[in-house]
């Protein structure tokens, strides 16, 4: 029997005047709201598609492309099929994504540091830069680098040379790189080894200077016994090449940056780093000042008190919004096509046109940076508890 006046028994007057009841009521009504709007755009969907006689699939992924692609990371012919043309779109979007987060990163971080210089020339230059990038559109930026900057580079067999290790024209970029072979590849493999060893005992170091209140002597000295073979691997175990400039333009050798790619990661780059540079700067700020204090007491120079000191405490504060911002330069890769580079979204527009599928392929293109993002986060997030400070 239902009881409205109290007692032991359900009472619908408690029910309603429990904020747990609507929390949830209100959670089951969104979401019933949310699958009412999908099945009603997929119904409309279906009707649209029946009516041009289109059956949804991704079937013709197999079919043949029949365009060209300007640059690509893998071989591919323009007889290859649209899965392979979105997947060479894809590993440029990759390599353009990565080239950007790595180069942002530096840059920023440099940027941010430099703004609580106390040269007065590199302060002004730092804000100067931070407050232009940022308050100007990128895809205005793109255009500044590929026609302003490196199409104003003399044609290539007029090419500027820079101590015959970096050649420019209009064209393309030629930088050293290493070389493709089976020793560079191990000696990759070992910088890799060595940089993972290096932060395990850099965090061995912590947790003894902190727990046992130890020097951590012993495991400084293994860094840079690290970092010295590290560094010589570097130099000698990848066997650089630099570039052989051609007498009609053009060089043979190292790796070839198009115009496209250049004016891309340049712009990206520039573009976050301005942004990186803001969260690094509020980092170092959100350090209190008894840190900055306690360290120079010490006799510390105001670089190993940055570098030793405040940057390590800053990190908790800067890498959650710089997850942000890395997930930002990934999604903005797509405004690359603006100025001809051939990423994802570029060769994704060139397929759903002969094809007739543009559902299919902007479902691809969704799927796609999700997947990216998503990762970015999932890495972003662990290197966070890494640095988060640790309560015994």
């Amino acid at each position: 029997m239902v009881s409205e006046s109290g007692g032991n028994g359900f009472s619908l007057r408690k029910l309603l005047r429990d904020d747990r009841f609507w929390k949830a009521a209100f959670q089951v009504l969104t979401l019933m709201g949310v699958c009412l709007v999908f099945a009603f755009l997929i119904s409309n969907l279906n009707r649209n598609m029946a009516r041009q006689s289109i059956k949804f699939g991704f079937s013709f992924l197999s079919n043949p492309a029949n365009f060209s692609i300007g640059e690509s990371v893998v071989e591919y012919r323009p007889q290859d099929s649209y899965a392979k043309a979105l997947f060479v779109g894809l590993l440029n979007t990759l390599n353009l994504m990565t080239a950007g987060i790595v180069w942002a990163t530096i840059v920023g971080i440099t940027a941010g540091v430099a703004s609580f210089s106390q040269n007065w020339l590199v302060h002004k230059i730092s804000r100067a830069y931070v407050g232009v990038i940022r308050n100007t559109p990128l895809l205005l930026q793109l255009f500044f680098w590929y026609f302003a900057i490196y199409g104003l580079l003399p044609r290539p067999q007029a090419q500027l040379s820079i101590s015959n290790l970096i050649f420019l024209n209009n064209r393309a970029v030629y930088i050293p790189w290493p070389a493709n072979t089976s020793i560079a590849w191990a000696s990759l493999g070992v910088l890799i080894v060595a940089g993972i060893a290096a932060l395990i005992i850099w965090r061995w170091r912590i947790q003894v200077m902190v727990e046992k209140g130890a020097s951590g002597k012993a495991q400084g000295m293994a860094l840079m016994a690290i970092g010295a073979a590290a560094l010589i691997i570097l130099v000698f175990g990848l066997g650089w090449q630099a570039p052989q400039g051609l007498e009609g333009g053009g060089a043979t050798g190292g790796l070839k940056l198009s115009r496209e790619y250049a004016a891309a990661l340049t712009g990206l780059t520039c573009y976050t780093a301005a942004f990186i540079a803001e969260i690094v700067r509020a980092g170092i700020q959100s350090v209190s000042l008894g840190q900055w204090e306690a360290a120079r007491s010490l006799g510390l120079a105001p670089n190993v008190v940055m570098r030793l000191v405040v940057f390590p405490q800053a990190l908790r504060v800067i890498i959650p919004p710089l997850n942000s911002e890395f997930m930002n330069l990934a999604k903005n890769t797509s405004l690359a096509f603006a100025i001809g580079f051939p990423e994802l979204y570029s060769v994704a527009t060139t397929t759903y046109s002969p094809t007739g599928r543009p559902v299919e392929v902007f479902l691809i293109l969704m799927a796609t940076y999700l997947t990216i993002n998503l990762l970015i986060s999932l890495g972003m997030n662990q290197l966070n508890q890494a640095v988060q400070f640790k309560e015994r």
